[in-house]
């Protein structure tokens, strides 16, 4: 699970994707140019491939604020997502190729 007091990466986000896993689901955080302005786009999917060579459809999308509160709302999304997802991200996790 993500600890949210140690969770400070907007300042990296600003500049560049933010990339991570945590047993089984990997994630990322990007900033994303919309008409409104930025916002950050939490993007999870699961192991064993890169975000590159994972297929559309198994990715998962969700946007917040760009700012240190949407940082945090995106922290609790993805543990969210992660404990209600924990039989995917098991079996992902395990998977051979």
């Amino acid at each position: 699970m993500i600890e949210k007091e140690k969770f400070h990466v907007l300042n990296y986000v600003k500049k560049e994707e933010y990339t991570a896993s945590m047993d089984g689901m990997r994630y990322m955080l990007r900033k994303k140019e919309t008409e409104q302005g930025a916002c950050l786009e939490a993007i999870i999917w699961p192991e064993p491939y890169c975000y590159a060579k994972t297929e559309e459809d198994k990715k998962q999308r969700r946007e917040f604020p760009f700012s240190a509160e949407g940082v945090m709302e995106a922290a609790d999304w993805l543990n969210e997502q992660y404990s209600d997802q924990k039989p995917l991200w098991e079996i992902s996790r395990k998977a051979i190729f």
